[in-house]
């Protein structure tokens, strides 16, 4: 049986397309793990059908060992388990992955992160939450040793400048919250960032007695203090900031943009599609205005009424996103 023939076969029973996802695809595992949930009725189906078992004869030790998988609850069940615990580190993933502004996020969402998939490995195996698991000894030291290598002294100054940490609304969210301020290795690395930011010493002396007055809540309107959770926080530092004038510009800086370089791969991809073999002799200059006309023209096109009415939204801009 060729290949033409197993994909007729799988047709035949589900009306998805069953893509393989390149490996230089984002998280390529979980979405092909998605994808297979998706399907499963569809597979077990195939697996039990008649032409299931004409696929046997050219097989039978590897079609008897894909339908044995297929119809396995405990397999099935391992699938759902890894989808569940890896789900928050790859909502997070996917959240600092794309072109937001979510610098100042990213350091509440590791903490939310890590219990999350802690809950969900002790929940699995029927373990409380001070109780030691072996496996989450594993992936809390993968995850340990991936975020020491990318959380800088600029996550802690940012996560330190959004207002909504400070307010009662997002501590009384979970009790095991503190201010940032309250945080001694989060002031340690704020710290750290100011001293590296503000080299002259009186500038660095004036955004630390602004920082004192913010976090004292010495706001010159008083609903400063309520808006820290209903605003956004940018937002909240361009209307009750006016008192900080250094520590506002640098809000400004840190709260409005992202926390990685996608937006900037994206833009490679798009370079690719222009300058290409068949025009590589185009100036850079030329190349790069195609680009920026090419991406603002994308951006532009979310405007049209059938961009808005089109589910598929084939010509966005970045399409993961």
């Amino acid at each position: 049986m060729n290949h033409s023939m197993r994909l007729a076969m799988f047709n035949e029973f589900c009306p998805l397309k069953l893509l393989q996802v390149a490996d230089t695809r984002f998280a390529s595992v979980v979405v092909m793990l998605k994808m297979l949930k998706l399907i499963k009725r569809c597979l077990q189906a195939m697996a039990i059908s008649d032409q299931w078992a004409s696929y046997r004869e050219d097989d039978v030790g590897k079609a008897q060992k894909v339908k044995d998988m297929i119809l396995s609850v405990r397999w099935w069940d391992t699938v759902n388990y890894i989808l569940k615990f890896l789900a928050p580190i790859y909502d997070m993933l996917r959240v600092a992955d794309i072109d937001k502004s979510c610098l100042h996020l990213v350091y509440e969402m590791w903490d939310s992160m890590i219990e999350k998939v802690k809950a969900a490995i002790c929940q699995h195996e029927g373990l409380e939450d001070d109780q030691y698991s072996p496996f989450w000894g594993v992936v809390y030291d993968i995850l340990i040793d991936r975020w020491s290598k990318n959380c800088t002294p600029l996550h802690c100054l940012a996560h330190s400048l959004n207002p909504k940490y400070y307010s009662i609304e997002w501590l009384s969210e979970n009790p095991k919250r503190i201010s940032p301020h309250w945080d001694h290795k989060i002031s340690m690395e704020r710290s750290k960032c100011l001293e590296r930011y503000f080299e002259d010493e009186d500038e660095l002396k004036v955004v630390k007695f602004e920082f004192a007055a913010f976090l004292g809540g010495r706001f010159p309107s008083p609903d400063a203090l309520t808006n820290r959770w209903a605003l956004q926080p940018l937002v909240w530092w361009q209307y009750h900031a006016s008192a900080f004038p250094t520590l506002q510009t640098l809000a400004f800086k840190l709260l409005g943009q992202p926390c990685s370089s996608s937006c900037a791969e994206r833009n490679w991809s798009t370079y690719k599609f222009i300058h290409s073999l068949k025009r590589n002799k185009m100036a850079a200059a030329h190349a790069e205005d195609l680009v920026y006309v090419h991406s603002n023209l994308r951006l532009l096109s979310r405007r049209n009424e059938e961009y808005v009415n089109t589910s598929t939204k084939m010509w966005d801009i970045a399409g993961d996103s």
